[in-house]
């Protein structure tokens, strides 16, 4: 593709300065590298009330430790 080949050609019709201009910018707007989207914010009422890493332990009075408050 040489310097002077136009990226593009109109094949049907005559269209007006606005009208390439919005061909154009949608074209950009197509081709421009999607923005990385930000992790959504997880509220403090759907946390879990317990903490991580609170699982109940296997052993002599788990079964009654898990049923505790911590």
């Amino acid at each position: 593709m040489s310097a002077e080949e136009p990226l593009f050609r109109i094949v049907r019709g005559v269209p007006t300065a606005e009208e390439l201009a919005a061909l154009v910018g949608a074209i950009m707007v197509r081709t421009r590298p999607a923005a990385p989207t930000a992790p959504a914010a997880v509220s403090q009422w759907a946390r879990s009330a317990r903490p991580a890493g609170a699982a109940p332990v296997a052993g002599p009075g788990a079964w009654r430790a898990s049923g505790l408050p911590r």
